[in-house]
């Protein structure tokens, strides 16, 4: 990935800077997965070398940024906001399996007549073993935090709630949903980094935040990559864009007026109590994730929208209404 994409993202979700050195000098995402299998050549033992580059390069200790954090130092937002991560963080885990399981199934479809592109599912697939490993340091880092501010452990029962797998759905929807998603959960951290005092856990958004700046540019690449294909219609993207950037839509979370109710599955947007949600729904925080769902909108299809109303109204071109 080139420096200025992640850099860019970063400061778009409002984390600043990346703590860790310069983006030249590690590997990073490749923002033309297509092109690298189609053209260049590239197998999926490079991809994936690649990609355990990056995540081995990135790695940080929960235990060490745990030490850290001063728990008299916290005030009572603080504690309530790290309780609610704790537990949105648990619903990664079972969309990461999700991901795993459905991008193998639609791999094969592709396998004998698109090779180029069952690579391209394959590959995300198995980059999905390191968005779940990435996203349990986030789960275990607050989660335990709760434990340590004396905050009641989650039961067996509660445990259970929140792994439900996700349902499946048609795999170019769900990668943009997630890098929708994962730009987010980067701004929120950022809001919740620029309000707390405490250097801990100020380090501790921080590198959860960049964390999911990385994801979000991963889900990027394979959305793009799945487009530039021809496999998979930009409508799609388009749909899922629309869904989060309509009026009450998916971008205003808990705050929109109905909150639908899932049976399947605890989606963690739906579920950030008063405190943490009124940071998340402010003013800023909301501009930073329409812009930051506009950018990857544009770079999954090619092209740029600059409101939500541009994007419905492309959306229903490309579906032919």
């Amino acid at each position: 990935m080139e420096a200025t994409a992640y850099q860019n993202a970063s400061l778009a979700a409002g984390l600043g800077e990346s703590d860790t050195e310069p983006a030249l000098q590690r590997p990073g995402v490749i923002r033309d997965l297509y092109r690298a299998f189609k053209e260049e050549g590239r197998t999926l033992m490079d991809i994936t070398w690649e990609q355990h580059r990056h995540h081995e390069s990135r790695r940080w200790s929960v235990m060490e940024l745990l030490a850290a954090v001063r728990p008299e130092q916290l005030t009572e937002l603080d504690r309530f906001v790290i309780w609610n991560a704790g537990r949105a963080e648990m619903t990664a885990k079972p969309s990461a399996d999700r991901m795993s399981r459905l991008a193998d199934a639609e791999c094969r479809r592709f396998q004998s007549t698109e090779p180029a592109v069952a690579s391209i599912i394959q590959s995300l697939g198995t980059w999905s073993r390191y968005w779940n490993e990435e996203e349990s340091h986030h789960e275990m880092g607050f989660l335990q935090l709760t434990r340590m501010l004396g905050f009641a452990s989650l039961d067996d029962a509660t445990v259970l709630d929140y792994r439900k797998i996700f349902p499946d759905d048609d795999l170019l929807r769900t990668v943009t949903m997630l890098s929708f998603s994962e730009g987010i959960a980067a701004v929120n951290y950022g809001q919740y980094m620029r309000r707390v005092r405490d250097p801990g856990l100020k380090a501790l958004f921080k590198h959860v935040g960049a964390d999911e700046v990385q994801h979000m540019q991963y889900f990027i690449s394979f959305a793009k990559a799945m487009v530039d294909s021809g496999a998979y219609p930009a409508k799609e993207a388009f749909a899922v864009a629309h869904l989060f950037l309509r009026e009450g839509g998916e971008l205003y979370g808990v705050a929109r007026e109905q909150v639908e109710h899932r049976e399947t599955h605890v989606n963690w947007w739906d579920h950030l109590e008063e405190g943490a949600s009124e940071m998340v729904a402010a003013p800023e925080s909301l501009e930073r994730k329409r812009s930051l769902i506009l950018h990857a909108l544009k770079r999954i299809t090619g092209i740029s929208c600059a409101s939500a109303e541009e994007v419905e109204d492309t959306w229903l071109e490309l579906v032919g209404c």
